[in-house]
């Protein structure tokens, strides 16, 4: 997807942190009311100390729609603040504020491709018999194409009741953007690796022969997430050779050896549950992005928290969004100017709400 931010202004780019951290309050004080500012959790602390709330992209997307600013800053990336808008009716004004702040994985799976795929599907096995399924972190576009197709939207959370409920209602899934969820997600559900392919949307029928796609149950788009597919088997031993008696708990989006080796395994929300969940004194090995874990250890300073991977990786795209950034659009929207808006077309907007609500009545 074709993004562009412009440079900010000279007045942004050169001002100190003083001068930002001022603007920003004031701005936030003048907007009031009008102003809700959401946070992801992986978002860096001199944007997350200005948010009104902090969570993960469909719970910060379903604050939205529940409230009755007129404008609201995500702090996130691009299809967080496209789910806000198809969930907010287009009756908010949602702001992104850094174009550039998407998502690599959200990416590796786009309109075009996963069309083609659908049609390569189609000539060589029922199309009906196959559900789509696709995982929250993708575009706008594709949550109306699985709502088009009689599919549904998974979160990290949902994705074995998702999983379940579409294999009640055809033979085998079409699973984007990210090969390592739904691998997981299958294995949690007593599938084998027999019943899973891998399906590259650079190679012709996905790479697969055509006696594959028909025996396969699970066909997992080549994709992944930059941070989490960091994590390997070997962290978790290094970690446990430190620390014999540490906790290790990771994120679905890392590969299944490591999900296999790890004591908890849970979206973001968990794993936040579950380093408040463990008593006073424990060593926590955390297989996340680098910001949460950081803010974890702040916030649970009687505990050990530390990522496991020790090269630390942030999550470069969500990065993008700084002090800078969120002062300019806060000190435009105090002029009467909006910035960054993000608007999902209407049709568009009704085919992934169809998706997003049936995964709601789903789970």
């Amino acid at each position: 997807m074709v993004r562009i931010q412009g440079a900010l202004p000279d007045r942004y780019t050169a001002a100190t942190h003083e001068q930002l951290h001022s603007w920003i309050a004031e701005a936030k004080a003048t907007l009031g009311d009008r102003l809700l500012i959401l946070g992801h959790h992986y978002q860096r602390e001199e944007v997350m100390r200005w948010a009104d709330a902090r969570g993960d992209s469909f719970g910060l997307s379903r604050l939205a729609a529940e409230s009755v600013a007129e404008y609201i800053v995500f702090c996130g990336v691009h299809f967080m603040a496209e789910s806000a808008d198809i969930l907010t009716g287009g009756q908010r004004k949602v702001i992104l504020p850094d174009l550039n702040a998407g998502c690599s994985m959200a990416d590796m799976a786009d309109l075009d491709s996963v069309e083609e795929a659908w049609e390569a599907l189609a000539a060589v096995t029922d199309i009906e018999r196959i559900v789509p399924i696709t995982y929250m972190n993708s575009s706008a576009a594709l949550k109306a194409f699985v709502g088009r197709m009689g599919g549904a939207v998974c979160t990290s959370s949902n994705a074995r009741a998702v999983v379940t409920w579409a294999l009640g209602h055809g033979d085998k899934l079409l699973f984007f953007p990210d090969q390592h969820l739904g691998r997981n997600t299958g294995y949690q559900l007593g599938m084998g690796a027999s019943d899973m392919r891998v399906w590259d949307p650079k190679r012709d029928l996905g790479g697969l022969e055509e006696v594959d796609v028909k025996e396969a149950t699970l066909l997992l788009w080549k994709g992944h997430c930059s941070v989490h597919q960091r994590f390997k088997v070997a962290h978790v031993d290094a970690f446990r050779a430190e620390h014999p008696d540490g906790l290790v708990v990771v994120h679905p989006e890392c590969a299944h050896e490591v999900i296999d080796v790890a004591d908890q395994v849970g979206s973001t929300d968990f794993i936040i549950k579950a380093v408040e969940a463990a008593p006073p004194g424990a060593v926590i090995g955390v297989g996340t992005e680098i910001h949460l874990v950081q803010r974890l250890a702040a916030e649970h300073p009687d505990r050990t928290v530390v990522s496991l991977d020790p090269l630390v990786c942030p999550c470069s795209t969500m990065f993008r969004i700084d002090a800078a950034h969120l002062a300019w659009v806060l000190e435009n929207l105090v002029e009467g100017t909006v910035v960054n808006q993000i608007k999902v077309d209407g049709e568009t907007a009704e085919w992934a709400r169809v998706a997003l609500e049936r995964m709601l009545e789903i789970t």
